[in-house]
C-alpha cells in the first residue's frame, strides 16, 4: 500500500505501521523532518508544504493521513489567551479544506485527524479517545484505555516513554521537545486506524 502521511511530525501516529508499506511523509520543519527520518529511515521524507503536497500529489497513494495544525481549533488554547489576555486567532480552515476535498476527489481511503474543538465541528468528526477524526471508513469503539500525557511540562520524559522515543536522539530545548511530544498521535491508535482502514469497505460518515 502507498500511504501518504501528512505533518508527519516525528511520527507518533505512523510508529507501529511497520515497514510493510511504501510511506511518503511531509513535515515543514526541517528539524522536524530530521528526527523523522533518523526514526523511520525507509520512509521517503519531504519537507514542504503538506496543504500543498497534498492537493498536488494525492492520486498517487492508496491511504491519507493528515493531521492538520491544531492550535486555532483547540479548547487548551483557547482558555490560555484568553487567559494571556491574547488575541484569538481565526479558525484555520485548511482543516476543513482538506476533508471536503478528500471526500469528492480522493479514491482511496483516508483519516483527517485533529483535537476536540473548541466549537461545534463545521463536519461531523468521530470521536476516539481525546481525538477527532474524519474518515470514509467506520472506527469501532476504541478499546485501548491509556491515555496521552499531554500540556504538562514537568513530564516530557513520561510522555517520551508512552510514545515510545528515544529522547537523546532528539536535539533542542525542553519547550521544543515538549510540542513535538504533545503533536504526537499514540502509536497504537494510529495502527488501530490504517488496521481499519485496511479491512475495512468504503462508507461515506458526513
Amino acid at each position: 500500500m502507498k500511504i501518504l502521511n501528512l505533518y508527519a511530525g516525528i511520527g507518533g501516529n505512523r510508529k507501529c505501521w511497520g515497514d510493510d508499506h511504501e510511506i511518503t511523509a511531509v513535515e515543514y520543519k526541517p528539524e522536524i523532518a530530521k528526527i523523522y527520518q533518523d526514526f523511520f529511515p525507509k520512509d521517503k521524507v519531504i519537507i514542504a508544504d503538506a496543504h500543498q503536497y497534498l492537493l498536488e500529489h494525492f492520486k498517487e497513494f492508496d491511504f491519507i493521513w493528515s493531521s492538520p495544525p491544531c492550535p486555532t481549533h483547540s479548547r487548551f488554547n483557547l482558555l490560555s489567551n484568553e487567559q494571556e489576555g491574547k488575541t484569538v486567532k481565526y479558525p484555520d480552515m485548511a482543516l476543513y479544506q482538506e476533508i471536503i476535498y478528500l471526500k469528492h476527489w480522493f479514491k482511496g481511503k483516508y483519516c483527517v485527524e485533529n483535537v476536540i474543538s473548541y466549537y461545534e465541528p463545521l463536519i461531523k468528526p468521530q470521536e476516539v479517545q481525546h481525538h477527532y477524526f474524519w474518515t470514509n471508513f467506520y472506527l469501532p469503539p476504541y478499546k485501548n484505555s491509556k491515555r496521552g500525557i499531554r500540556n504538562c511540562k514537568n513530564h516530557i520524559a513520561e510522555r517520551a516513554e508512552q510514545l515510545g522515543v528515544d529522547l537523546k536522539s532528539i536535539n533542542g530545548n525542553s519547550e521544543f521537545k515538549r510540542k513535538i511530544l504533545n503533536n504526537c498521535t499514540e502509536p497504537e491508535l494510529g495502527k488501530y486506524i490504517l488496521d481499519r482502514a485496511i479491512k475495512q469497505e468504503y462508507k461515506t460518515l458526513f
